[in-house]
This record gives structure tokens, sequence and C-alpha cells, in this order.
């Protein structure tokens, strides 16, 4: 999966989960720019991205997650 397909992918599940359809993400954003991303928000998120992504992240590769981009470095490591 290439760069702009898993952005585009978790553009949607973010949309999804935030109930945003409009909502749109770079590799800068980060929590505190998205309405509605609280802790309990991000515990969600993560569990969405890893059904849609189909895969599992371990605690310390989520606690290194600071913005969008952290997320799609580790979701392009994870494809590769």
């Amino acid at each position: 999966m290439s760069t702009a397909e898993i952005h585009a992918r978790l553009t949607q599940v973010m949309r999804e989960h935030f109930e945003s359809p409009l909502l749109v993400v770079d590799a800068s954003t980060t929590a505190e720019q998205v309405e509605g991303w609280d802790s309990v928000a991000h515990v969600g998120l993560i569990v969405a991205v890893e059904k849609a992504f189909g895969v599992r992240f371990t605690t310390k590769e989520v606690k290194s997650l600071d913005t969008v981009g952290d997320l799609l470095a580790l979701l392009e490591r994870r494809s590769a």
C-alpha cells in the first residue's frame, strides 16, 4: 500500500471515528487540533485503525504517537 493510499484510508477511518465527514488531517495534525480527540477517543481511534489496517500496535508504539504523521509512519512500516 502506498503512502497516499495509507493516508487516504487513515483519513477515512478518522472521519468515521470522529463523525466529521469533512475532517482534513496531515502529518503535522495533533489531537489538540481535532474536535473530540481526547484520551478516550484516542483509544477508540487506535482500535478502529487496527481493525481497518489489520494490524496490532504495542503499548509502546501507541505511546510514541504524537502526530498523525507518526501514525502514518507506523502504518507504513507495518505495510512494508
